[in-house]
């Protein structure tokens, strides 16, 4: 019974109106061990509890409300810990509700069937390849959100096949290894589209745009401006419309060369995470009085809207 003493009140009952916090939660395991070493080890035998007699149950219970990589972290501390941290019922809560959705999108039945919910969780969070790598799933490691990515030549770019305008250049700098070049044209339109499972949510729908040539001499990145004309001329108008008739719109002109840019075109809720939720997005500059050239296009982006206030990357957005 002196064990259990030892557990944060707000614990012990589901009723409790207040947890602690994952920092507050830590600090109270680390106090734990703290007492049983400095107060049992001075006046109890050899064979006094420790940390490591707390029941597996009870330790699952309370770092379920711990984050995944505070959970992984205390997986190290002793057996009891590791067994605890590897409990199904720890994991599920971090899914995404609609995971099975997923796991028969992404993989196969085998992996629903034979592995547990921790490697679940986990093969989730890896770059999980679709549309012949073109398109790349994960989630999100810290919170279980998912995220998605879709490369330059999962996209529809007018005149892309002609080489007097567009270019597939090779770089490190994107994930998919290479980029979309644009030389100069007239009539500058990308569409893509995506039908797919996302969890109940919000989402935020972004292109990422670099603006010059980027490469490396002498081991140090340079960038080739010489072709970027026309984009502050007339600004670029994003958009994006969904299966259930939602439409978002933004635009803005592109600026900062040499540097990759997040542009924001919309955001789109989904309800149902069991059905698929088509969206169609696009990145349009169709005014043919001049022409306009040197941009790279790298992927369209979409992440949980709430990444915005936490993702710096995604802070940088230039469009409203």
């Amino acid at each position: 019974m002196y064990i259990i003493s030892f557990i944060p009140k707000s614990f012990r009952s589901p009723l409790s109106s207040s947890f602690f916090s994952s920092s507050e939660l830590q600090c109270s395991l680390h106090s734990m061990g703290i007492l049983f070493s400095s107060t049992y080890a001075r006046k109890a035998p050899p064979s006094s509890p420790t940390l490591a007699d707390l029941p597996e149950s009870c330790v699952a219970s309370i770092i379920g409300y711990m984050d995944p990589p505070q959970i992984c972290k205390l997986a190290m501390l002793n057996r009891t810990f590791r067994a605890a941290s590897s409990a199904d019922f720890v994991w599920e809560s971090k899914l995404p509700p609609n995971y099975h959705v997923l796991i028969a999108e992404i993989f196969d039945q085998s992996v629903q069937n034979n592995h547990s919910k921790r490697a679940i969780y986990a093969s989730l969070c890896r770059l999980n390849s679709l549309d012949e790598g073109n398109k790349k799933v994960w989630l999100d490691r810290s919170t279980g959100k998912l995220c998605m990515c879709i490369s330059s030549k999962g996209l529809s770019i007018t005149g892309v096949d002609d080489r007097r305008y567009w270019n597939r250049i090779p770089t490190e700098e994107s994930r998919f290894h290479a980029v979309a070049y644009l030389q100069q044209t007239w009539w500058f339109e990308v569409i893509g589209e995506v039908d797919f499972p996302f969890p109940a949510g919000t989402y935020s729908l972004f292109f990422r745009i670099h603006l010059g040539r980027a490469g490396k001499r002498f081991g140090r990145r340079v960038c080739n401006t010489e072709h970027v004309h026309g984009w502050d001329k007339k600004p670029v108008r994003f958009q994006l419309w969904t299966s259930d008739g939602q439409y978002g719109s933004s635009q803005c002109f592109l600026k900062e060369p040499a540097k990759w840019s997040f542009y924001h075109a919309g955001n789109f809720t989904v309800v149902n995470g069991n059905v698929s939720t088509k969206i169609k997005f696009s990145m349009t500059q169709i005014d043919c009085t001049h022409t306009k050239g040197g941009l790279c296009l790298d992927s369209v982006l979409i992440y949980p809207s709430e990444f915005r206030k936490v993702k710096a990357f995604l802070n940088h957005s230039l469009a409203s």
